[in-house]
């Protein structure tokens, strides 16, 4: 398999981000092994702090080109968050939700979409240098229930197709799986 990086982001030729959440994984593993050999005053607000400022970037780093669509590899992402969140004093026995709740935290996956979706509100409202129009097609139709941006999704074969951008983005706005 051949694969090329571009601006810290690992593209390959089947177009899979197995090997990009690989990557992003070892690099944030790496960073939370070291803070937890090195810091000696764990508590919840200083953990958390470092956790945002030097982990949370590896994992986030360009998610809307890159986003796994894979159930493994979104389970290798945030197997990253339930190990800082086990390193916090008193959490490691919790559920992973509740660890979640108390620190106030949205698991990968949604931060994902979230990141999705700000890419889009951004194309729409003219602050990125991709138009919306570019790579979403509107739809046509005259039902449209009051507003006029009602975007089409693709029927698909190909896998490839199904785990773009614009159709990952569209499935999840409509909440079908």
């Amino acid at each position: 398999m051949q694969e090329e990086k571009d601006l810290g982001v690992l593209i390959t030729n089947d177009l899979k981000a197995s090997s990009q959440c690989v990557q992003a994984c070892n690099k944030a593993n790496r960073v939370l092994g070291m803070i937890h050999r090195t810091i000696v005053y764990k508590t919840k607000d200083v953990l958390l702090r470092i956790y945002k400022s030097l982990v949370r970037p590896h994992v986030e780093h360009c998610t809307p080109m890159w986003s796994p669509c894979y159930k493994k590899d979104k389970l290798l992402i945030e197997r990253v968050q339930h190990r800082f969140t086990r390193m916090i004093p008193g959490f490691s026995k919790l559920p992973y939700h509740e660890r979640l709740e108390h620190l106030g935290l949205w698991s990968l996956e949604e931060r994902q979409n979230r990141a999705d979706i700000i890419e889009v509100f951004k194309m729409a409202k003219g602050w990125s240098a991709i138009p919306l129009e570019s790579i979403f097609e509107f739809s046509t139709t005259e039902h449209l229930k009051g507003h006029t941006l009602k975007l089409v999704k693709h029927r698909s074969t190909l896998e490839v197709r199904r785990n773009f951008f614009t159709e990952k983005l569209i499935k999840s706005i409509d909440g079908t799986v």
